[in-house]
């Protein structure tokens, strides 16, 4: 399912503070990317025919939740990004940022402790 960064922005909202009504999502999302309601149900539409969430009135309103977990988003999204910039290899990936100076010592650290996990495992 192939998802906006716009779109993205929707089911972030929901993902963190789901579920919410057309107004919560205006709410969450509007007023901090300049959008209009109208903007934002547009969004909301697409996504409802994407099938990524769904919408279903309730004692209190009509409110969205998400149909498609964060964690099978991001896994589709960071192996799309793989495949399509690294030839589906992560090493370059790492080298790009190291390359690049985008590595904070924390984000060293922090890869250190995970090849050290994975090659314990």
């Amino acid at each position: 399912m192939k998802i906006s960064g716009a779109e993205s922005q929707i089911m972030e909202a929901l993902w963190r503070r789901g579920p919410l009504t057309p107004d919560g999502i205006v709410a969450e999302v509007g007023e901090a990317h300049g959008w209009a309601p109208g903007t934002v149900k547009t969004l909301i539409t697409r996504l409802l025919r994407k099938k990524a969430i769904e919408g279903r009135r309730e004692e209190g309103g009509y409110f969205y939740r998400p149909l498609l977990l964060r964690e099978s988003y991001v896994q589709a999204e960071s192996q799309g990004l793989v495949d399509r910039l690294f030839g589906g290899e992560v090493a370059p990936l790492v080298a790009h940022f190291a390359a690049h100076r985008a590595l904070t010592p924390k984000d060293i650290d922090h890869l250190k402790k995970l090849i050290a996990k994975l090659e314990d495992e």
